[in-house]
C-alpha cells in the first residue's frame, strides 16, 4: 500500500513538472492593442507594396505584433519599433539602387505618430512620392527618438522640419538624400529638438550655411553630416565653436570656400573631421595636431597649401588620413609620421611634394590601404615592403617613368587584394609576369610584351592603353585547376594581334569584355556563346570579319554590343540578344534588309547601322522599339558595379563612341538614337518611325529615300538633331518642324525640297548650309527670296514712294522756308549796320572785344608752357575724331548696300543710309581738311 501511494506521489510529481516545463517553455505570445493595429491598417492602405512585405497586415491576422516590421513591448503589447527599411539592391547591370521592390505611394505620418508609445521609426531607401502629416490621425507621439526617412529621393516633403521640430525626445534623425533645398530656416528648426544627438542631412540640397551665425543651440550634438550640399560660402563660424561633445563633423563635397580657423576649437572629443572636395586654402593649422581623439581627417581635393606640418605625426589615435590633390608642397618624411602607430588608411600625393623617406626606416604602423599619387622621386618607398596586411596599394599618376623590382610582383601578390598602378609609364615586359590580386588596374603606362598571366583569383583586370603584343591565346587557354572569377577585362587600345582564340568556355563569370582597337583578325569564335552573364561586348576598330555567329543569342544579359569598325558581312539576324540596350555596328560590311528582329529588342535605346550596305525600307514594325518611346527622365548610365574586396565595389563605365550633331563623342550615359546613314535604303519613311518620341538624334543621311517628310515629324519632341542630308526627299519642308524646340542640329542639304522654309526662329535659325542643294527652296536664312514674297514688298513700296512724294513735298517747303528766313534775317542785320551808326560802332566794338580776348587766351595757350605737347594731344585728338569718322562712315555705306527688309521712319530705309553716308563724307573731308590745317598752323607756330 505504501508503495503503491508512493509510486502514485512520484507519477504526480512528474506530471506537475512537465506542465511546469511546459508552461516555462512555451513562448509569450504577446497579443497586440487593437488601437494600434487599426492605425497601422490606416497606415497601409495609402502604400503600394510591389513585394508584399506588407501582406499579412490584414484583419484577418489578428496579431499585429507578428506582422513583418513590428515590434511591441513585452508586457504592454503596445507597439514600440517600426522597422520598413528597403534592402539595398543593386541591378546586375548598373550602380544605380533597384527600388523596384520598394514601399511607394503616400507616407502618412500622422497615422504613425497617433502610435502613442512609438520610439523608433525606419523608413530607409523606400520609394515614397508624398508625405502625411495632417491627416484624420491627431499627432500624439511625443516618443519618438529615432527618425529615418533617409534615401526617399523622390519624396516631395513640404515643410517637412516644422513638425519634426516638435519631437522634444528625438536624438536621432537621418534624412539624407530628401530635397530639404525650400527648408530656409533648417538650422533654426533643427535647434529647437534638445535631445538631438545625431543629425544626418547629407545630399539635401541645402544651400544656406549661415556662415556669419557665430553659435548654433546644439547642446547634444555628437554627429553632424551636412555633406553633399550646395552650400557656397565661406567655412561657418558656428561649426567650430559647437560644444565639446561632437565627435564627427562632415562637411564634405560642398563649394565652401576660406580658411580654417587659427585658434584651436572646442573640439577635445572630435573622432572625425571630413572637409573633402571643397575649395578651402591656406595652411593647414598646427592646432590639427592637438586633437588627441582625432581617428579620421580627410582635407582632400581642397586648395591647401604649404608644408604638411610635423604636428601631425602626434596624433596617435588617428587611423585615417587623406592630405591627396591639394596644393601642398615640401617634404614628406618619416617625421610626419612618428606617432601614428594605428594608421591603417593612409593617401598622399601633390604635384609639388617630395617623398623623402630614410631607406632604413620601419613605419610604427601597419596600413590596409595606401594610396600615393605623383610619386617623386621614381622609386617606391623601401618602408612599403614592411607592410604586411596591406589590401589595397594605389600608385599612380607620377611624373617620371616608376620603377618596379622583381620583388615587387611578389610582394603584390602574396597579399594586396586591390592593385592600381595607372598612369605612371611603367615600361616593364609582362610576359612573365603572374597576377594574383583580385583587382589589377595597369592602364595608361608602356607595358610591352604578351599578356601576363592570371590567378583564378583576379576578378577584375584593366591593361588598356599599353603596348601589349603578340596573341591572347596563352592568357585565355591555359588551364587551372580551379574555377575562373575574372568578371572585367579591358585590353583595349594595344597591340593584339591574331584571331581571338576558342576558348571563352573557361571565363563563364565575365561581365565585360573590351578588346577595342587591336589588331585582330578572324571571326567571332563560337564559344563567346558560353558567356551567359555577359552584359558588355567591344570589339570596336579590329580588323574581324565574316559572319556573327548565331551562337551568341545565348549571351541573354548582353546589353551594350559593339561591333563596329571592322568587316563583319552577311545579314542582321536574331543573333542580336533581347535585352540589348546598345547597338552598334557601324562600318562594316552587313548587306540585306533591315530585319525585323530589330523591332523585338524592346529596351533598344541607341541603334547605329550606319555605313554598311543595307537596302529596302525602314520595316514598320520599329515602332516596336518601346525603348525609344519613353523620355529618359533620369541620368540612366551605363556604368556596371562589381564587389571586389572587402568596402570596396568596382565601378566602371561603357564608352560607346557615336556621331551626333558632326562630332564623334564618347557617350557614358542612355541617349535614344537612331543612325542609318550611309547604306543603300529607300522607300519613303513610314509613319511609325515617328512614333518613337523619346528620339535624341536621328541620321538617315546619305541614303536613297524619296517622298515628303511626313507632318508626325512634330511628335520628336526630344530630337536634338535630325540629318537627312544627300536622299531624294521631295515636296515642302513641313511646318510642323518648326515646333522641334530643341533642336540644334540639322542638316536638309542635298535634296529636292521645295517651296519656303517654314518661318519661325526654329528653323530660320540655322545656317544656309543645312539647306544647301536643294534649288527649289528659298526664304530665310537662303539669299533666294521666295516669289510670293515679292509681291508683297513691290506693294509696299509703291506705298513707300507715295510717302516719299508727300514727305519730298514737305521737305521742299521746310528747305525753301529755311532758306528765305536766312536771307531776311542776313540783309536786315546788313541794313542795319548800314543805316544806323550808333549800331554799327556797337556791333564792331563787341567784335574787337571778342577778337582781342580771344587772342589773348589762344596766345597764353598755344605759345605757353607745354605748348608742343598740347598740340600733339589736339592732333591725335583730330586724328582718332578722324579714323573713327571714317569707319563709322564705311560701315554706314556697307549697310546700304544691302538688302532693306522694313521701312525706317516714315521714308525708304536704304534712302536715310545714303544721305547719312553723304552727310558723313562730307564730315570725314571736312575733318581731313581740319587736320592739314591744324598741322600748318603747328609748323607756323
Amino acid at each position: 500500500m505504501a508503495t503503491s501511494s508512493l509510486f502514485q506521489y512520484h507519477i504526480q510529481i512528474f506530471l506537475l513538472s512537465l506542465l511546469l516545463c511546459k508552461i516555462m517553455c512555451t513562448p509569450n505570445i504577446i497579443q497586440c492593442d487593437e488601437k494600434d493595429k487599426s492605425t497601422l491598417l490606416k497606415f497601409k492602405y495609402g502604400i503600394t507594396d510591389p513585394s508584399g512585405v506588407l501582406s499579412l497586415w490584414s484583419i484577418k491576422e489578428t496579431n499585429c505584433c507578428q506582422w513583418k516590421g513590428v515590434h511591441c513591448d513585452n508586457i504592454t503589447g503596445r507597439v514600440t519599433k517600426l522597422n520598413l527599411h528597403c534592402p539595398e539592391i543593386y541591378s546586375n547591370y548598373g550602380h544605380n539602387l533597384d527600388k523596384s521592390q520598394c514601399l511607394t505611394g503616400e507616407l502618412d505620418m500622422s497615422c504613425l505618430f497617433d502610435l502613442e508609445f512609438l520610439s523608433y521609426l525606419d523608413l530607409n531607401n523606400n520609394d515614397f512620392n508624398t508625405i502625411q502629416y495632417h491627416g484624420q490621425c491627431k499627432n500624439s507621439s511625443s516618443n519618438i527618438y529615432y527618425l529615418n526617412l533617409s534615401d526617399n529621393d523622390n519624396l516631395q516633403v513640404g515643410n517637412i522640419l516644422h513638425w519634426i521640430s516638435n519631437l522634444s525626445f528625438l536624438h536621432y534623425l537621418d534624412l539624407n538624400g530628401i530635397n530639404l533645398q525650400k527648408e530656409t530656416n533648417w538650422l533654426q528648426l533643427v535647434t529647437m529638438l534638445p535631445s538631438l544627438s545625431e543629425l544626418y542631412l547629407e545630399d539635401c540640397r541645402l544651400q544656406n550655411i549661415y556662415p556669419s551665425l557665430q553659435y548654433a543651440n546644439f547642446t547634444t550634438l555628437k554627429v553632424l553630416d551636412l555633406s553633399y550640399n550646395e552650400f557656397v560660402s565661406e567655412l561657418p563660424s558656428w561649426v567650430f565653436n559647437l560644444s565639446s561633445s561632437i565627435s564627427i563633423v562632415e562637411l564634405s563635397n560642398n563649394f565652401m570656400h576660406g580658411q580654417l580657423p587659427q585658434t584651436l576649437p572646442h573640439f577635445q572629443s572630435l573622432e572625425t573631421l571630413s572637409l573633402y572636395n571643397n575649395d578651402l586654402s591656406g595652411l593647414i593649422p598646427n592646432w590639427m595636431g592637438q586633437l588627441e581623439q582625432l581617428k579620421k581627417l580627410d582635407l582632400s581635393d581642397n586648395s591647401f597649401s604649404g608644408s604638411i606640418s610635423t604636428s601631425l605625426g602626434n596624433l596617435s589615435s588617428l587611423t585615417y588620413l587623406n592630405l591627396a590633390f591639394n596644393g601642398l608642397t615640401g617634404i614628406v618624411s618619416e617625421q610626419n609620421f612618428l606617432s601614428l602607430s594605428k594608421l591603417n588608411h593612409l593617401v598622399l600625393g601633390s604635384q609639388y611634394l617630395i617623398f623623402d623617406f630614410d631607406s632604413e626606416w620601419i613605419p610604427p604602423f601597419q596600413l590596409q590601404f595606401l594610396e600615393l599619387t605623383y610619386l617623386t622621386p621614381n622609386k617606391l618607398p623601401s618602408w612599403i615592403y614592411t607592410q604586411n596586411s596591406l589590401t589595397l596599394l594605389a600608385i599612380v599618376n607620377s611624373r617620371i617613368p616608376l620603377e618596379l623590382p622583381n620583388k615587387f610582383w611578389k610582394f603584390v601578390s602574396d597579399q594586396v587584394e586591390y592593385l592600381d598602378l595607372s598612369n605612371n609609364s611603367i615600361n616593364v615586359d609582362m610576359s612573365n609576369v603572374l597576377l594574383n590580386s583580385k583587382v589589377v588596374v595597369l592602364g595608361d603606362n608602356n607595358l610591352r610584351g604578351g599578356v601576363p598571366q592570371i590567378s583564378p583569383n583576379v576578378t577584375l583586370l584593366r591593361l588598356a592603353n599599353n603596348f601589349l603584343s603578340g596573341s591572347i591565346s596563352s592568357f585565355l587557354c591555359h588551364k587551372t585547376k580551379e574555377k575562373n572569377n575574372l568578371k572585367y577585362v579591358d585590353i583595349s587600345h594595344n597591340l593584339l594581334s591574331r584571331e581571338i582564340p576558342d576558348c571563352w568556355m573557361h571565363w563563364r563569370s565575365l561581365l565585360f569584355v573590351n578588346l577595342e582597337s587591336n589588331n585582330l583578325v578572324g571571326k567571332i569564335p563560337h564559344s563567346m556563346s558560353f558567356l551567359s552573364n555577359l552584359i558588355a561586348l567591344n570589339l570596336y576598330n579590329n580588323m574581324l570579319s565574316g559572319e556573327v555567329p548565331l551562337s551568341l543569342k545565348n549571351c541573354k544579359k548582353l546589353r551594350l554590343l559593339n561591333l563596329g569598325e571592322n568587316e563583319f558581312s552577311g545579314a542582321i539576324s536574331n543573333w542580336v540578344g533581347q535585352s540589348v540596350i546598345g547597338l552598334k555596328l557601324r562600318s562594316n560590311q552587313f548587306s540585306g534588309n533591315i530585319s525585323t528582329t530589330i523591332c523585338h529588342l524592346h529596351s533598344l535605346k541607341i541603334l547605329d547601322l550606319s555605313n554598311n550596305r543595307l537596302s529596302g525600307s525602314i520595316p514598320s514594325c520599329i515602332r516596336n522599339m518601346t525603348g525609344m518611346i519613353s523620355k529618359i527622365e533620369s541620368f540612366d548610365s551605363f556604368d556596371v558595379t562589381i564587389p571586389t574586396i572587402d568596402h570596396v565595389n568596382f565601378e566602371f563605365n561603357v564608352n560607346l563612341m557615336l556621331l551626333i550633331k558632326g562630332i564623334k563623342l564618347n557617350y557614358t550615359h542612355s541617349i535614344l538614337v537612331v543612325d542609318l546613314s550611309c547604306n543603300n535604303l529607300s522607300g519613303t519613311l513610314p509613319s511609325e518611325l515617328f512614333m518613337l518620341i523619346g528620339l535624341n538624334s536621328l541620321n538617315l543621311s546619305h541614303n536613297q529615300f524619296v517622298g515628303k517628310i511626313p507632318q508626325d515629324i512634330s511628335k520628336l519632341i526630344q530630337l536634338e538633331s535630325l540629318d537627312l542630308s544627300n536622299n531624294l526627299f521631295s515636296g515642302q519642308i513641313p511646318e510642323t518642324m518648326s515646333a522641334l524646340s530643341f533642336l540644334e542640329a540639322l542638316n536638309l542639304s542635298c535634296n529636292n525640297f521645295e517651296g519656303k522654309i517654314p518661318s519661325g526662329t526654329q528653323l530660320q535659325g540655322f545656317t544656309n548650309l543645312s539647306y544647301m542643294e536643294n534649288p527649289k527652296i528659298c526664304g530665310p536664312p537662303l539669299t533666294k527670296i521666295c516669289p510670293q514674297d515679292k509681291k508683297v514688298p513691290n506693294e509696299k513700296q509703291m506705298t513707300e514712294d507715295d510717302d516719299d512724294d508727300d514727305n519730298s513735298d514737305i521737305y521742299s517747303w521746310f528747305y525753301m522756308g529755311l532758306g528765305i528766313g536766312f536771307v531776311t534775317s542776313f540783309w536786315t542785320v546788313l541794313i542795319t549796320i548800314f543805316f544806323n551808326r550808333r549800331f554799327r560802332h556797337f556791333y564792331f566794338k563787341c567784335l574787337d572785344r571778342v577778337y582781342d580776348m580771344v587772342l589773348i587766351r589762344l596766345n597764353g595757350y598755344l605759345l605757353g608752357p607745354d605748348s608742343s605737347t598740347r598740340w600733339q594731344e589736339w592732333t591725335k585728338l583730330l586724328q582718332s575724331f578722324i579714323w573713327k569718322a571714317k569707319i563709322y562712315t564705311k560701315k554706314q555705306a556697307e549697310g546700304s548696300s544691302r538688302e532693306p527688309h522694313e521701312p525706317f521712319s516714315r521714308g525708304n530705309k536704304a534712302q536715310s543710309l545714303r544721305r547719312v553716308h553723304k552727310l558723313f563724307k562730307f564730315a570725314a573731308n571736312l575733318s581731313v581738311k581740319l587736320k592739314h590745317l591744324c598741322v600748318l598752323f603747328n609748323n607756323f607756330l
